[in-house]
């Protein structure tokens, strides 16, 4: 079994509908095209995919990512010292009138 934990968010939930609904879009595109007799070829629908990856791209932006669990931080090796959150360059550049 995995180990890897899943993030229940909405942002998440909605990003992990994109490969079922491009398969139902490409499904139903060539099914109307076997229906229709060629009037919906998929050379002429395929912008049909592009827009069901934005719609979900779109509705996945903009959905709240509360309760967002992400990748854990990897840790580092025994013997080293953990990486300074201190910023190696604040004060630089900074009101330094030269």
């Amino acid at each position: 079994m995995s180990d890897r934990v899943r993030c229940n968010c909405q942002r998440c939930t909605i990003r992990s509908l994109m490969g079922p609904g491009i398969l139902i879009a490409v499904g139903i595109l060539f099914l109307l095209d076997q229906v229709r007799g060629g009037h919906f070829s998929f050379g002429h629908t395929f912008p049909v995919i592009l827009i069901v990856i934005g719609v979900i791209s779109l509705a996945s932006a903009l959905a709240p990512a509360d309760g967002h669990i992400s990748a854990p931080v990897p840790s580092a090796p025994p013997g080293t010292s953990p990486p300074s959150s201190q910023n190696p360059f604040s004060g630089q550049g900074q009101g330094q009138g030269h």
